[in-house]
């Protein structure tokens, strides 16, 4: 980047910048070149060693090493003075080469190595070490900081043998010390022996003391700070009597004026309010003596002098104090800061408001290392996602160029283009899986709109099932028509999944569509777009596409990651995902399947999302964040307290089948929690897909529309659907089985969706549902029903025109919310809800579809008794 930045022109080189502006350019432009090769592949030895199975394997073998070392050290501190005579050869001729550790011959010779000649029992920290190197390769999980555990397993290895070798060590009579150190080699090792025998006999006893001592408060002050600090500031209620007042006194005086105090059983996690606040609260000033500090009432006569008044604490409290007095009881309202008499039938409580502890970004840091992020992932830490093997190949591998074809379909378009007096200046084709794209540059002064209008023509020249003509080519200056290939090829899920751009996706919600007309593997991202709306005729792919976008999730995401909430109305569509129920599914509380079929359970669905959705909303709020990447970030960090009703929010995606069948049986009572969720869901990780074969105003309303920036539209029959769903032409020009078009809005792509088959999805669910899983579904918010609240309605919470509209409907005997309407000139859901109340209460039967409901009292006077004797 260095060789392309510019120096401002300054008033000495101000000349010379004008003047070499191209020949820096030159150059410029000459080492960027010859810089811009492309990056080598990655050997086969890098492949090699980043496959999985290869860094599990490897990582097993250091776990079982660590194991084998640290048996036989173990092994050897029993078996260590028979094995020596054997592993340095002085054993007697006539004794058994027997080894008696654990491990063996190795296993001496390898505890020999490191206990006896170097280390001692400090040795054990070598395994210690690499076991925890080994759980992390394998499992890829801390058990402790690794780096802090080297720290300590090297200062162990060169300070313990060392201090076990000065306490240890003895001399034999008549030998000064100085001179000779005997010692225990199994447990200092020859290091410690060493060591110890150089330095008692360079600094004596007395000083090799104060250096182990020295060394040791060092090892101690750099590592484990928070607990002296901890028992420096306990230590006093460990001597203090349970009996003595004075010092119960003197230590709440103390625990009151303690700001920051970090004490062991909080918990790891940062509250609410400390993250709130934007500076740390200012210390208060040290008091002296909490006895003396405590509020005293002194009686003063009239003639003395005040007392100057203490200083007010911070924050300032109003305490109302209730004492007894003999002759009269009275009530005083008093500050801390005023005195008062004191008597001994005078009981004060004083609660005092403590100060929030804020944690520093160190001493955060210092929780993550000592309990390690949150892992949404432990649950279920064991858990696999699918193997790529699970997929089948449908059709070959790669295109088919057919040649003669192209260059036939060419003459053709160029030959009914001059029919009618256009020329082309160039043509390039461009072949996908299902369609070829030709792209033509026509000469100059040809209207575009003149080529728009030849589309049937060229059809009929080519005998296609049905081309399409953009006009112009977004971004390029070229006039595009798609043909379609005589031999279409079936783009394979497999493929899909297995492709670079996919694996190496670090989008949130990962999906993989299909492949474009330049066969290229097209992922999108579902937390973007950030709703799904996907249309089409029956037959043409709409049920595969919705198979492919949830197998890519399940491919991509963890069960602690992501739910879905599946509605099924066709009952058929999305039954093989009943076996991940306990692994990516949510369902209401109480129910037995989480696929949803009934119409009355989807609405209850919908409502308990939109609960759902407003819960979330609000931890966002107390969070202080925007959306539920920053949320889960936060509380990976363990910045968010569980206490206070924080967890780890998963994405769910809401998967509605066939949306037309439920607008036409419930209508408003599914559009509208609909239209909420697509409105407000995004931030906090709710998102819909919505299918429907039936693209007419009427299901698909404006609604919708407007929160609907991402379509998928598949082959319909008439250009009025196309325009309903993509609010353009050319959906109708589609050639079927998968062909579609995917719109964000500002751009259109023509892709071909992967096929994944019936029996794939099966054995990708067989796979995921066979492994452990949570004992149940997400349980979403319950809903309380609206029959459960107007059974228990009072008096006071009925309608205000309840008894006119019965009148109503007993005059008439009949039972209608229309007649209520027509009558007392109402809103339908005001005379709803009128007509809900009436039968709770008794006045009219249930719903009986298009029936009118059976009125339950005959006549008036029955009704006057009902409503003045209810019960």
């Amino acid at each position: 980047m260095g060789l392309f930045k510019k120096t401002p022109a300054t008033p000495t080189n101000k000349s010379r910048t004008a003047g070499d502006t191209k020949t820096k350019a030159g150059k410029g432009k000459r080492k960027a070149k010859g810089k811009s090769k492309k990056a080598a592949p990655p050997s086969a030895l890098q492949v090699w060693m980043q496959d999985r199975r290869v860094q599990r394997i490897g990582g097993t073998f250091v776990l079982l090493v660590s194991v084998f070392v640290a048996m036989a050290c173990i092994s050897y501190l029993f078996s260590g003075q028979h094995d020596l005579r054997l592993v340095e050869g002085t054993a007697a001729g006539d004794e058994l080469p027997v080894y008696r550790n654990l491990l063996g011959k190795g296993g001496a010779h390898i505890a020999w190595l490191l206990m006896h000649r170097y280390f001692g029992i400090a040795a054990l920290a070598i395994p210690f070490v690499t076991f925890l190197l080994g759980w992390r390769i394998v499992f890829q999980k801390h058990l402790l900081p690794i780096a802090k555990s080297i720290r300590l397993a090297t200062l162990t290895l060169f300070v313990l043998p060392v201090v076990i070798g000065f306490f240890t060590h003895t001399t034999p009579d008549g030998v000064d010390d100085r001179l000779e150190i005997v010692s225990n080699e199994n447990l200092v090792g020859g290091y410690g022996h060493y060591m110890t025998e150089r330095a008692v006999f360079a600094l004596g006893r007395v000083g090799t003391f104060l250096v182990i001592f020295f060394v040791l408060a060092a090892v101690v002050l750099f590592n484990f700070e928070k607990p002296l600090l901890w028992l420096k500031e306990n230590w006093k209620d460990w001597f203090r009597r349970d009996d003595d007042p004075e010092a119960e006194l003197a230590t709440e005086a103390e625990e009151a004026s303690a700001g920051n105090t970090l004490r062991p059983e909080e918990s790891p996690f940062k509250s609410d309010e400390e993250l709130g606040e934007a500076f740390p609260p200012t210390p208060e000033t040290p008091e002296t003596d909490a006895v003396d500090d405590a509020i005293s009432f002194i009686l003063e006569d009239e003639t003395s002098e005040p007392a100057p008044p203490p200083p007010a604490p911070e924050p300032e409290m109003d305490l109302e104090l209730e004492a007894e007095v003999p002759e009269a009881a009275t009530t005083v309202s008093v500050a801390p800061a005023v005195a008062e008499a004191e008597t001994e039938e005078d009981e004060l409580i004083i609660e005092e408001v403590k100060e929030e502890k804020v944690l520093s970004e160190s001493e955060l840091d210092d929780r993550v290392q000592q309990f390690g992020e949150y892992d949404p992932k432990l649950d279920l830490s064991r858990f696999e996602l699918p193997h790529i093997e699970l997929l089948s190949e449908h059709g070959g591998s790669g295109l088919s160029i057919d040649k003669a074809e192209l260059e036939a379909n060419k003459n053709k378009i160029v030959e009914t283009l001059q029919n009618y007096k256009i020329g082309v200046s160039k043509i390039k084709a461009t072949i996908g899986p299902t369609v070829t794209l030709y792209e033509i540059i026509p000469e100059a002064g040809v209207r575009i709109s003149k080529i728009k209008n030849l589309e049937d023509d060229i059809a009929l020249s080519l005998a296609a099932l049905g081309i399409r003509i953009i006009a112009p080519i977004p971004g390029k200056g070229t006039i595009g028509i798609e043909v379609p290939n005589s031999k279409p090829s079936i783009v394979s899920m497999k493929s899909l999944i297995a492709s670079e751009k996919f694996q190496n996706s670090d989008y949130e919600l990962p999906v993989v569509l299909g492949k474009t007309i330049s066969n290229e593997t097209y992922v999108a991202n579902l937390a973007k777009m950030p709703h799904l709306l996907m249309a089409g005729a029956t037959g043409q792919g709409k049920s595969v596409g919705l198979n492919a976008i949830l197998v890519s999730l399940l491919y991509k995401k963890h069960p602690s990651q992501i739910k879905f909430v599946l509605v099924d109305p066709k009952k058929v569509e999305l039954t093989l995902f009943n076996k991940i129920e306990r692994h990516y599914l949510a369902k209401l509380p109480d129910e037995e399947e989480a696929i949803i079929t009934d119409t009355s359970k989807v609405v209850k669905t919908l409502n308990s999302l939109c609960i759902e959705m407003d819960q979330r909303y609000e931890l966002l709020k107390n969070a202080l964040c925007r959306n539920i990447k920053e949320y889960n970030a936060k509380f990976v960090a363990r910045k968010l307290n569980p206490e206070n009703g924080h967890r780890y929010l998963p994405y769910i995606v809401l998967v509605v089948d066939e949306f037309a069948d439920l607008i036409m049986t419930a209508g408003k009572e599914v559009e509208t929690p609909i239209a909420r969720l697509a409105q407000l869901a995004r931030a906090i990780g709710i998102h819909l897909i919505i299918a429907t074969q039936r693209p007419s105003v009427n299901i698909i309303t404006g609604i919708i529309k407007a929160n609907f920036p991402a379509r998928i539209a598949f082959r319909v029959t008439a250009k009025i659907d196309s325009r309903t769903i993509l609010d353009t032409g050319g959906a109708d020009q589609l050639i079927g089985r998968g062909d579609m078009l995917y719109s964000t809005g500002s751009e259109l792509v023509r892709l071909q969706c992967g096929f994944v088959d019936t029996p794939e999805v099966e054995e990708i669910c067989d796979f995921v549902g066979s492994q452990q899983g949570y004992p149940d579904a997400l349980l979403l918010p319950e809903v309380v029903g609206e029959e459960s609240e107007m059974g228990n309605l009072a008096d006071e919470d009925r309608d205000e025109l309840f008894e006119e509209a019965a009148r109503v409907i007993v005059q008439h005997q009949q039972g209608s919310t229309s007649l209520i309407q027509r009558k007392l000139k109402l809103g339908y859901n005001r005379a709803g809800r009128l007509i809900d109340q009436l039968e709770a209460a008794g006045v009219v039967g249930p719903f009986k579809g298009s029936k009118a409901r059976e009125v339950l009292i005959p006549d008036e006077m029955a009704l006057e008794q009902f409503l003045n004797n209810p019960s």
